[in-house]
C-alpha cells in the first residue's frame, strides 16, 4: 500500500478536503480529531428515540464541547486483545483484498472537511478516492455473522455514509477478514454505493448537530470567560 501525501485533496466527486495527517493512530492524528465529528461517531449523532434526545447523541455533543474547551481528546483509547489483533491483521486483510479485486489500496490519514468541524479516516482509498475501503478483522463469531448476512452490517453504515460524504467517493468496499477460517471463507467484500439524496440529507443533519455543538460551546465559553 502507498501513502496519500500533501495538505489538500479532491475527492472522487470533486469534493475538497484537507489532508491533516497522513498516518492513523499517531498523536498528530488523535489531536486532529479533537472537537471533530468523525466517521466512528456518526452512529451516535444519528441516534434517535421517540421523545427528547438520545443519550448517545447527547453524550457525543457534550464530548465535542469538552474537547473544544480543553483541547484534549475525550475518546476512549482502550484497546482490547481482539481489537489489537484486528489492527495487527489489517495489512494481511488489505493484501487479500488487493489480490481478490486487483485494486491498489492506498493508506489515508485524517481528512478534514474544508468548512465544518468534521472529518474522517477511511482505512484506504482507491483511484484518487473513486472508492474507499473499510477493513474489519473481527472476532470469528462476528466474521461468521457478516459472512452469513451477505451484506455490510447496519451498525457500520453511518460510518460508511459519513466517509463517503467527506471524501466524495462513489462507493465503499466493506471488508471483513479472518485468517483462522478456511481459505475460501477468510475474506468477504460488500460494496456500498453513494446515494446523492442521502448525502444531502446527511449533510443537513451534520450541520444541525454541529450548530448545536457550537451554540453550547459559545454559552459555556462565555460563562468561563474563554475566548470563543
Amino acid at each position: 500500500m502507498g501513502d496519500v501525501e500533501g495538505r489538500g485533496g479532491e475527492g472522487g466527486d470533486g469534493v475538497n478536503f484537507r489532508v491533516v495527517t497522513t498516518e492513523q493512530r499517531t498523536d498528530a492524528w488523535r489531536q486532529a480529531r479533537v472537537g471533530q465529528l468523525t466517521g466512528t461517531c456518526a452512529v451516535d449523532m444519528l441516534a434517535k428515540i421517540k421523545t427528547g434526545e438520545a443519550a448517545a447523541r447527547r453524550d457525543l455533543r457534550l464530548r465535542l464541547v469538552c474537547e473544544r474547551l480543553t483541547g484534549r481528546s475525550q475518546e476512549d483509547v482502550f484497546v482490547s486483545k481482539d481489537m489489537q489483533r484486528g489492527i495487527d491483521k489489517e495489512a494481511d486483510a488489505f493484501a487479500a483484498y488487493e489480490a481478490l479485486t486487483g485494486e491498489i489500496a492506498r493508506t489515508v490519514g485524517y481528512l478534514a472537511h474544508p468548512e465544518l468541524a468534521a472529518g474522517c479516516s477511511p482505512d484506504g482509498q482507491i483511484g484518487n478516492f473513486t472508492g474507499i475501503v473499510e477493513v474489519k478483522c473481527p472476532k470469528s463469531a462476528t466474521h461468521l455473522r457478516y459472512l452469513r448476512s451477505r451484506q455490510a452490517p447496519s451498525d457500520y453504515l453511518p460510518q460508511v455514509q459519513h466517509n463517503l460524504w467527506i471524501t466524495g467517493a462513489q462507493w465503499c468496499d466493506f471488508v471483513t477478514y479472518d485468517d483462522r477460517f478456511p481459505p475460501t471463507l477468510r475474506l468477504a467484500v460488500f460494496r456500498i454505493y453513494r446515494d446523492e439524496a442521502a448525502m444531502k440529507s446527511y449533510e443537513l443533519l451534520v450541520r444541525i448537530f454541529l450548530g448545536e455543538v457550537e451554540k453550547e460551546y459559545q454559552e459555556v465559553a462565555a460563562l468561563a470567560g474563554v475566548a470563543a
